[in-house]
C-alpha cells in the first residue's frame, strides 16, 4: 500500500468511527470539500502534512493518533 492510499483509508476509517460524512468533516476542520473528496476518491494521493493536520483538528485527534494505526506499518518504499 502506497501513503495516499493509507491516508485515504484512515480518514474514512475515523469517519465511520466518528459516525460522520466527509461533508460534514471538510466543515468541521475547515479544509475545502473538494479537497477532502479528493483525497477519499484517489484523485490526490499526495495530501499535505498541513492538510492532514486541519483534518485532524476538526476530528479532535492529534496527528500522532492519525498516524497510529496499522495502515502506516510497512508501506511501499516510493521512489520518484
Amino acid at each position: 500500500m502506497c501513503i495516499g492510499e493509507a491516508v485515504k483509508d484512515r480518514i474514512l476509517e475515523l469517519c465511520r468511527e466518528k459516525n460522520i460524512s466527509i461533508n460534514k468533516l471538510s466543515t468541521m476542520s475547515g479544509v475545502t470539500q473538494s479537497t477532502v473528496n479528493n483525497i477519499v476518491s484517489g484523485r490526490n494521493r499526495s495530501a499535505t502534512i498541513s492538510t492532514i493536520k486541519k483534518l485532524c483538528d476538526g476530528l479532535g485527534i492529534t496527528i500522532e493518533q492519525f498516524f497510529d494505526s496499522d495502515l502506516f506499518r510497512d508501506l511501499d518504499q516510493e521512489l520518484q
